[in-house]
């Protein structure tokens, strides 16, 4: 089994809304199209790890009928590692072989790379894979349950990019065309670029990815 972790806890304090419940240009939410193209990309469950603003998302998820399960990270303003490790404990259960990570601002990767992603898993066995291009690596970030430990262990002031560079010799980068894959939705700005199109339902600002999910 393997398991979407879609990190969507924080403050969106840049964007000054809700990012999880932000509408893309064809109706859905951030949140609605992640969890639709997780599921469709292969994944077996996807639960969400949510904080700020806990009570409208659990609204609006129960409105839109998602499949996914909600877990509340009261520690959200810790830090990213935090609601990592509440996802994680969430989704950990004998029959999981991995996790997913996924944050909620990076909501137009493509099904084709969740699907790249968890076949290169089980064809490599890799501890952890990710997307990559040019030099860039993306998400969704999936870890083995053989790394969960260094998950659990890591100092949060690194967050779970310490277990990525721990393991640095037997990542998998999985090549991608998929910008999506590689870039987020922080700001005002941003959000209205893709809303009018002018980023051809894009995304607008890379993230690099020895980066792991926020």
């Amino acid at each position: 089994m393997i398991t979407a972790v879609v990190l969507a806890a924080g403050r969106s304090s840049r964007m000054g809304r809700a990012k999880p419940l932000l509408p893309l240009a064809g109706g859905e939410t951030f949140l609605a199209r992640l969890a639709r193209v997780l599921r469709e990309g292969g994944a077996d469950e996807v639960v969400v790890v949510i904080g700020h603003g806990a009570e409208a998302v659990r609204e609006a998820v129960a409105a839109a009928g998602l499949d996914v399960r909600l877990v509340v990270n009261p520690a959200y303003d810790e830090g990213q590692l935090s609601s990592v490790l509440a996802g994680l404990d969430a989704a950990d259960r004998p029959d999981l072989e991995a996790i997913l990570m996924m944050p909620v601002d990076m909501p137009l990767v493509s099904a084709e790379t969740v699907r790249a992603v968890i076949e290169t898993y089980r064809r490599t066995r890799a501890p952890i894979v990710r997307p990559a291009r040019g030099g860039r690596h993306g998400h969704p970030v999936l870890f083995d349950r053989a790394v969960f430990a260094d998950l659990r262990q890591a100092d949060p002031a690194v967050g779970a990019r310490a277990t990525v560079r721990a393991h640095a010799a037997r990542v998998a980068d999985v090549p991608v065309e998929d910008e999506g894959a590689f870039l987020d939705v922080d700001t005002p700005e941003e959000y209205e670029r893709i809303r009018s199109g002018r980023a051809a339902d894009r995304g607008v600002n890379s993230r690099r990815c020895g980066s792991t999910p926020r």
